[in-house]
């Protein structure tokens, strides 16, 4: 199997995390979503990340609808969702929220390192303030100790992590917000997440990638492992 995109993305990583903790094989395709953006059409007609080439040459997107995939692949004994409910549906429940969580942080990304001044707007900007700090107030509240679900990592936490990143920050010739216009301090982190990254770091050793903390600093999807020294971008 082939991933593609960049673990910039923490889409992308949560895929690779997965698939190390299936102990599922692959090879990268790395492929920004900017720079290689019609070729990244070829591959998932949105030009998103990440996509999963199967061995048989289908592709799947979205990284839910990829892990639900490895699920049914992966040996019974590590599987990340439980079987039962109502275990199941808590999992579901916080990985559902996590990863929007994460989809409203690189919105709020894209408003203040992305727009050409003057044409965000501010009642748009404090909406996804509203919601980024609502998820996480929710995802707190459900009080990871360390795990969400019991004494197992499950799929809930590997769709929550630390890490609030500015897409494009880092980019050579990308516009750095002024310090007036930066996105405020982030909320208080979600427990848990130092052992979340360690697991991160492992997973990241397995596929030979440099770690770091990943230019992040607030809750979305796992974090941990440093992009291909490429451009980084967030982009799914």
């Amino acid at each position: 199997m082939i991933l593609v995109g960049q673990f910039d993305s923490p889409f992308v990583r949560r895929v690779a995390i997965a698939m190390h903790h299936y102990g599922l094989p692959f090879e990268r395709r790395v492929l920004s979503v900017f720079r290689d953006f019609d070729e990244m059409l070829s591959v998932n007609p949105l030009g998103k990340v990440p996509s999963l080439i199967l061995d048989g040459g289908e592709t799947l997107f979205e990284s839910r609808a990829i892990i639900d995939y490895l699920e049914g692949i992966a040996a019974p004994d590590r599987r990340l969702a439980p079987a039962d409910e109502p275990d199941r549906r808590r999992v579901l429940r916080i990985e559902a929220m996590g990863i929007g969580l994460a989809e409203k942080v690189y919105e709020r990304g894209i408003e203040y390192a992305r727009r050409s001044p003057g044409t965000s707007d501010p009642k748009w900007r404090a909406r996804l303030e509203r919601q980024i700090g609502s998820a996480v107030s929710w995802l707190e509240a459900q009080a990871p100790s360390p795990w969400f679900c019991g004494s197992a990592f499950s799929r809930a936490d590997l769709a929550v992590r630390r890490g609030h990143a500015v897409p494009g920050a880092g980019r050579a010739g990308a516009r750095r917000p002024d310090r007036a216009s930066r996105p405020p301090c982030p909320p208080r982190p979600v427990r848990g997440a130092r052992r979340l990254r360690r697991r991160a770091g492992r997973a990241g050793r397995g596929a030979g990638e440099r770690l770091g903390a990943g230019g992040c600093v607030c809750v979305g999807l796992l974090s941990g492992l440093r992009p291909d020294r490429r451009p980084r971008n967030s982009a799914r």
